[in-house]
């Protein structure tokens, strides 16, 4: 188990960590393995021909997690890691990922995941991901997740995915398969400063009869900092989409957000919504009167939002 401070600190940023976790995990830490335990109902094995884990979960495991974090804390790594769950039928479990790097040199740091999820029978998934920067070096801190989900039959995931501060640059990719009776829920959080650059795309198909999915993004771009949405939502049999972007600009930030739907099928229900504006000045100065300077009243209300 990692021990130093900074290994703790991400930890803790990423994955809510303190101590060993309970339950199934894989610490990964500079491209190598740090940790792993498995359970009677999951088990983790490395992969034999790339660099990733194979999670196996059998049918009828409730109420476990998994945990597999990924801590980067030297200059000049650049790893692709592979990591694929295979799910049983009726379970119905908590997933926690998540890359935090500290980098204090000068050569950029950087992780690409890529995550796919077969997902059983009537299984309930939920997946979260935190994505954390930190270090005092010039050195970029980049991160490129790409996620891809298939959902059987009345199976469901939900993927709550945070960007919380200090990632230079990022492309993120999703894509979800929901099949027959399936859901899939989609909760984007991101933060950019300074000269940060972010792009999210995602895929969502609705492939069968009776099929959900929802995105909700919410994202805050500060100073000169740019993002850049395009989520996608695509009927392919008769079921019902939602996407959602909101987005709050501040200094000279730019935000693009182009959501697209698809109906391929007559009895496809498909929805999209878009906003970004400055926060509301009223807000502020409401805050203002309970005694909050302008620049604690923002904070208050940034924190609000990426909820």
């Amino acid at each position: 188990m990692a021990k130093s401070k900074v290994d703790i600190d991400l930890l803790r940023e990423i994955a809510d960590l303190e101590g060993t976790p309970k339950g199934a995990y894989n610490i990964r830490k500079n491209g190598k393995l740090d940790s792993r335990a498995s359970t009677a109902n999951i088990e983790i094995v490395s992969k034999e021909d790339k660099s990733g884990i194979d999670i196996h979960i059998k049918d009828g495991t409730v109420r476990q997690s998994v945990h597999i974090p990924v801590i980067i804390t030297e200059t000049g790594l650049d790893e692709l890691v592979y990591n694929d769950f295979f799910i049983g039928k009726d379970c119905d479990v908590v997933i926690v990922a998540g890359c935090g790097i500290h980098n204090d040199g000068s050569d950029k740091s950087q992780h690409d995941g890529v995550h796919t999820f077969y997902v059983g029978e009537n299984s309930k998934v939920q997946y979260v991901e935190k994505h954390y920067g930190e270090g005092e070096g010039t050195g970029e801190r980049i991160m490129n997740p790409q996620t891809v989900v298939y959902l059987e039959k009345g199976a469901s995931i939900q993927l709550d995915t945070t960007q919380i501060r200090g990632v230079d640059s990022t492309k993120r990719y999703t894509k979800v398969v929901v099949k027959e009776g399936g859901e899939a829920v989609i909760n984007e959080k991101l933060l950019t400063h300074d000269r940060q650059h972010a792009t999210s795309e995602m895929d969502i198909i609705l492939a069968g009869a009776d099929s959900k999915g929802r995105v909700i993004s919410r994202s805050v771009a500060q100073d000169t900092s740019e993002q850049v949405f395009y989520p996608r939502m695509i009927g392919d049999a008769a079921g019902f989409g939602h996407v959602q972007c909101d987005s709050i600009l501040m200094g000279q930030a730019k935000i693009q957000s182009i959501p697209a739907i698809t109906a391929n099928h007559p009895d496809a229900q498909l929805i999209h919504e878009a906003a970004i504006g400055r926060i509301a000045g009223d807000q502020i100065l409401k805050l203002m009167t309970l005694g909050l300077t302008e620049e604690e009243a923002e904070e208050e209300i940034l924190h609000g939002f990426l909820r």
